[in-house]
Formats: structure tokens, C-alpha cells, sequence
């Protein structure tokens, strides 16, 4: 080989991974923001991903993912948000809740956004409508407040003798707070239930809350769909629940499934699947405004059968035939 020849050629090789590069820089990014740790998200982020597959785009081949995790801290929500528009993300999907999507909210005005939400997204001023958004922001809403109601009756339909109620809250996150212990409350008023309200932001909290419930003698204990809880502190909430012998009820059967008694939501991961699809969607150049806040239609009960008979619970035939899943 000519030494003209051999020096073309490695300069060639030498500019592959600049042409990579740049490549990349062009990949566009999409910045997902979420007040929980990546422990526990392994099936949400397939379902996101799959979404984003959907719509053809796969992470690492044709599209990127900033990830941001607030570990619990609800307070890093906001600096974490300002991190992914610095990055000059496409488009951030913030899940899931309240804090998250208010926080990529104030955050910025121009990137758009994708939420997942169980409360209602114009009460909390991020949408305009549910047909027409407005704005930047759009995603789904999976109904956590309004199935707190049906959640009490088919605890109380497992769980008949219950006379005061624990409902464990965290004080981090006001709005599915708020809303929970409002609903409880009107729900529990026709049942002739008591309600006591616990508050908890930390391990430790969630601990000391058990304690002071089962030493007011609650019958069963009611968990908030907070995602600290529902995720991070499952294998926690699941234990204690087991420890002091107490019928519990939660919001995502990720806690049902390592040992809670049951539970009561929307299919979480179809709601990150349709997260995933529409920000697919915005990267091909659709705009917020024109994509409808989506309204979950699936919804599942989850009882663990193990966890009743532990309890010294029988599983009515009706509640059978009603769950999605019975885990033995």
C-alpha cells in the first residue's frame, strides 16, 4: 500500500468516531424526570419503552434518555427539571404525580411535556381541558383519586370487621395527599368507619407510623398512591404490614406482589406504554395542544392470597371473581 493510500485510510478510521459523535449530538433526547429511585421501575421502563417503540424510536439507536431521579426527595424535583432543560431535551415526560409534572412545568414553558397523573390535571392548573391542553403539557391521567372510594369497598368487602382505618400519607406530596384523606374520609363516613391520618416522608417515618397505628388499635391500614410508597418503600410497607399483622390496601400491585394484601389502581404500566407512544409522537412533530390528555380505561385488583390466610382472612367468591390476579 502507497503511503498516500495508508495515510488516507487512517485518516478515514480516525474520523469514524468524530462522524459518531455528531451522530449522537443529533440524536434527539428525551428527559425523564421522577421523584423515586430506578429501584422497582424495571417493568414501567419496558412499558415506556415499548411505547417508544411503538412509534419507532429505540433508546440508544435512534433516540436518547436523560434520566433524573429525585431518590425520594421531592425537593430535587425542580433542579432536576432545570438539569434536563439545560440539556435542551426534545421533550420530558415527568412521572409520575403531581410534584413531577409541576416541577417540569415551571421548569420551562417551551419544551413540551408528557405527565402521568392520578389527579386531575386542570384542577391542578396544568392543562386547560382534557380535549384541547393548551401550553406544552400533555399524558395521561390514571384516576388515583378518583378510585380511592372503590379501593375502601373492596377492602372493606375483604376485611368486613373494620372499625377505625389508618390512612398513611406523605406530607411531601400535598396533592394526592389531600385528595386521599378527602376521599377516604367521605367514603368512610358512610361506612360508619374511623379515619386516622399518618403522616410519612422517610423510612424511619413509615416505621414510627406503623408503630403508633397498630398502638391506636387500627384494623387495617389504607396507603396512599404516593410514589415514594408505591415503589421505593414496597418491600418496607409489605413487611410491616406482615409484621404487625395488619390487612393493608394499595394504590399498585408492585406492593401486592411482595407481600401486601391487595390492591386497587389503573394498569400503571399501560399508562407509562402510553406515555412512551406520545412522546414518540412529539419527537415526529406532533404538539401537545393537539394530543388529548388520555383517560385510563384499564384497571386491575390484585389480591394476594398467601397474605389473607396469613391474616386469617377467606377471600369472599365475589372479590374472586372480580380480581385480575390472585397470587397464591
Amino acid at each position: 500500500m502507497k503511503r498516500r493510500e495508508f495515510i488516507t485510510l487512517l485518516g478515514g478510521a480516525a474520523a469514524w468516531p468524530l462522524v459518531a459523535r455528531a451522530q449522537q449530538g443529533a440524536m434527539p433526547a428525551i428527559g425523564f424526570l421522577d421523584p423515586r429511585s430506578p429501584n422497582g421501575m424495571a417493568d414501567r421502563l419496558r412499558a415506556f419503552r415499548q411505547g417508544l417503540k411503538d412509534t419507532g424510536y429505540v433508546e440508544g439507536d435512534n433516540v436518547a434518555i436523560e434520566y433524573r431521579w429525585a431518590e425520594g426527595q421531592y425537593d430535587r424535583l425542580p433542579a432536576l427539571a432545570a438539569e434536563l432543560v439545560r440539556r435542551q431535551v426534545a421533550v420530558m415526560v415527568a412521572a409520575p404525580g403531581a410534584p413531577s409534572a409541576l416541577a417540569a412545568k415551571s421548569a420551562t414553558a417551551t419544551i413540551p411535556i408528557v405527565f402521568t397523573i392520578g389527579d386531575d390535571p386542570v384542577k391542578l392548573g396544568l392543562v386547560s381541558s382534557l380535549a384541547r391542553p393548551g401550553g406544552n403539557l400533555t399524558g395521561v391521567n390514571y384516576f388515583g383519586a378518583e378510585v380511592v372510594s372503590k379501593r375502601l369497598e373492596l377492602l372493606r368487602e375483604l376485611v368486613p370487621r373494620i372499625g377505625r382505618l389508618a390512612v398513611l400519607v406523605n406530607p411531601s406530596n400535598a396533592a394526592i395527599s389531600e385528595t386521599t384523606v378527602r376521599e377516604v374520609e367521605a367514603a368512610a363516613r358512610g361506612m360508619g368507619v374511623q379515619v386516622q391520618v399518618f403522616n410519612a416522608g422517610t423510612s424511619r417515618e413509615i416505621d414510627d407510623a406503623f408503630a403508633n397505628l397498630v398502638r391506636e388499635r387500627s384494623d387495617a391500614v389504607f396507603v396512599s398512591g404516593d410514589a415514594f410508597f408505591t415503589t421505593s418503600r414496597r418491600v418496607q410497607l409489605a413487611t410491616l404490614a406482615a409484621r404487625y399483622m395488619i390487612p393493608s390496601s394499595f394504590s399498585q400491585r408492585e406492593v401486592t406482589e411482595v407481600g401486601g394484601l391487595m390492591s386497587y389502581a389503573a394498569n400503571i404500566r399501560d399508562t407509562y406504554r402510553q406515555a412512551g407512544v406520545y412522546a414518540g409522537r412529539i419527537l415526529k412533530g406532533a404538539k401537545p395542544v393537539d394530543l388529548p390528555v388520555v383517560q385510563s380505561s384499564k384497571f386491575e385488583l390484585v389480591i394476594n392470597a398467601q397474605t389473607a390466610r396469613m391474616l386469617g382472612l377467606t377471600v369472599p367468591d365475589k372479590l374472586l371473581a372480580l380480581a385480575d390476579e390472585v397470587i397464591e
